[in-house]
């Protein structure tokens, strides 16, 4: 009888505590997730993930957050070292080391390699290289994507000038003709019309300014820390970009804003996801990749990932659902906005062919090639120490009688950054 009765209790635990973790396990998640995006089109792709993730884990919502991209990285920061941090996000390049160095990323590859059928093989090795260290993955990339030149075609047609397809086909595509046919275009232009549009502004400089640095022979930084920003090519390269605004006047000055869609320019900056903006424009447009300098072709790559936090609530969750966003399903779905990392994707028929702008051809020569041929941007483990001395400087750089070796030397000219640690200098060759 009293073996009976010992029985039941142990039974009677086993069944209370099966019941206490079905009851745990079943309790209702809140993922936050923080996007720099507000684009309605992102956040409806973004929120069909959170559904779809539903259907597997009933109990778990997820929450996106949008951050203005100018204040993203502070606000995370801010954010993780309080009361109230995400769970997941998105992360920029350009920070990358820094949080990987903080300490605040949780290693997503156990996750990802338990998850069936995710094939973690299939991430091209160098999209992978920043976020990864000493075995760890922080960070899944979901964009590697390239610059690229989209142009009025009918503005040059009108003007008679030379479009920039025609110039590339020519072997003539160069940052020299971007000033050629930038006069050309602005002899009978009304004012407030300019041949590129490229909006400067402190604080968000750097993608605008690689370009021309890497195409004229120079760089930001080595791996272990020299800083290159006074180097020959990286002031040959700004000193083209500064005649482009104030000699030229290919590029407007800081302060005046231009708007490529209505017709006050003839060529923007763009990505593969801004090219949506194209589909309801009353003129023929077409894209073709940044124009080379002399030391080549050397696009610009601005790469995001997906990571987890430590500091999250829920961190089970969290990697369990950035697993599903970046499966084989998840890329494809995203490769519409943003170019993938994973082989399989970027290599399908489906990646050239269903992009709902961009034609084949386009997507082959202009997006798949600039990635095979272009630089990740810069980072650094103390990215944001950096980038806060280099806003002073750059504002100097942007005034019309701006002596630019004078102003590239005060970038740290001749002296290692604050950091010597090792920094990876990604090209990406998918």
């Amino acid at each position: 009888m009293k073996k009976a009765l010992l029985f039941i209790i142990v039974l009677s635990c086993l069944l209370l505590n099966l019941s206490i973790g079905f009851a745990q396990d079943q309790a209702p998640v809140e993922l936050h997730f923080t996007v720099w995006t507000g684009n309605e089109a992102h956040l409806a792709m973004l929120n069909g993930f959170a559904t779809a993730f539903q259907e597997t884990h009933p109990n778990v919502t997820v929450v996106f957050e949008t951050i203005p991209f100018a204040d993203y990285a502070s606000t995370l920061t801010l954010r993780l070292a309080g009361t109230n941090p995400p769970d997941a996000g998105w992360l920029a390049e350009r920070t990358a080391l820094t949080f990987i160095n903080a300490g605040v990323l949780s290693d997503l590859l156990p996750t990802l390699e338990a998850t069936e059928g995710y094939d973690f093989a299939d991430f091209s090795p160098s999209a992978l290289e920043l976020w990864s260290a000493d075995g760890a993955v922080y960070g899944v990339p979901f964009s590697t994507s390239p610059g690229f030149i989209i142009f009025n075609r009918d503005i040059f047609t009108a003007a008679g000038v030379t479009a920039p397809d025609e110039l590339l086909r020519q072997g003539e595509w160069t940052w020299e003709s971007v000033a050629e046919i930038g006069a050309e275009l602005t002899q009978d232009a009304p004012a407030g019309f300019y041949p590129l549009q490229q909006n400067l502004y402190v604080g968000e400089f750097w993608g605008a300014v690689m370009p021309y640095i890497w195409a004229y022979g120079g760089d930001a930084w080595t791996s272990d820390g020299e800083c290159l920003l006074d180097s020959e090519g990286s002031v040959a390269g700004m000193q083209v970009l500064h005649d482009l605004i104030f000699e030229s006047h290919v590029i407007p000055p800081p302060g005046e804003q231009v708007d490529f869609l209505s017709g006050q320019a003839a060529m923007t900056g763009g990505n593969l996801g801004q090219t949506l903006q194209l589909r309801d424009v009353g003129f023929e447009w077409g894209v073709v990749p940044l124009p080379a300098g002399p030391a080549g072709f050397l696009p610009v790559i601005g790469q995001a990932a997906i990571a987890a936090f430590n500091q999250s609530r829920h961190p089970e969750e969290a990697k369990d659902f950035i697993a599903f966003m970046t499966n084989a399903a998840g890329v494809a779905t995203m490769s519409q906005f943003f170019p993938p990392a994973r082989l399989s994707v970027l290599d399908s028929e489906a990646f050239v062919t269903t992009h709902p702008v961009l034609d084949a051809e386009q997507m082959r020569s202009v997006v798949i090639a600039s990635s095979n041929a272009g630089r990740v941007l810069p980072a650094h483990p103390e990215f944001p120490k950096i980038n806060l001395a280099a806003q002073a400087v750059f504002d100097t750089f942007l005034a019309p009688d701006a002596d630019v070796a004078a102003v590239m030397s005060s970038m740290y000219g001749g002296r290692h950054l604050p950091s010597a640690a090792p920094v990876p200098v990604v090209k990406v060759k998918v």
